[in-house]
């Protein structure tokens, strides 16, 4: 029975112990940033779109260009094919298969390309605001910084989005 008793005070002292060290340690500081809106709104975000659309704009067009043709060769060879020879039909379906898969390589290429520059803007994007937001941190002593959309709740007073953006748009 005493030795019952003697760790059952020992665990209670430990148990004690702990919730003091729990007590004493400094509350979080947090604060939470809508990083979906910096996304929607920033005009930095805009101008880096537009660009990203004006360096493959031509390569688009291009490409809508050769589907068109491509439609165009294959719907004269589904209008004109009952009175062609077959020669002239072989031609044609080679020409068209030959356009199909050079389409192909090409808005393939086309997408891979896109997707890396577009990973390398958002990288540097990215880092840009993690940056800002640990700079933001630091300055109003933010302990933990969580994106709003992960949050049920919060108050406007931690929001630190506005300020986010503004530094972020002002590079």
């Amino acid at each position: 029975m005493k030795k019952i008793l003697a760790i059952g005070l020992a665990m209670c002292a430990v148990g004690m112990t702990a919730n003091t060290y729990a007590a004493d340690a400094p509350k979080p500081v947090i604060a939470v940033v809508n990083v979906q809106e910096i996304f929607q709104q920033s005009p930095r975000i805009s101008d880096l779109n537009k660009q990203l659309q004006k360096q493959f704009k031509p390569r688009q067009d291009k490409l809508i260009a050769a589907q068109k043709s491509l439609q165009d060769e294959m719907d004269a060879f589904k209008k004109d094919s009952a009175t062609m020879n077959q020669k002239e039909k072989d031609k044609l379906q080679k020409k068209i298969a030959s356009d199909q898969d050079s389409l192909s390589k090409d808005a393939g290429e086309f997408q891979q390309d896109l997707g890396k520059e577009q990973k390398r803007i958002l990288g540097g994007v990215q880092t840009d605001l993690n940056n800002i937001i640990a700079s933001i941190s630091k300055k109003n002593g933010y302990t933990l910084v969580l994106d709003s959309q992960a949050v049920v709740f919060s108050s406007d007073s931690t929001d630190i989005t506005k300020d986010v953006m503004k530094q972020f748009d002002s590079k």
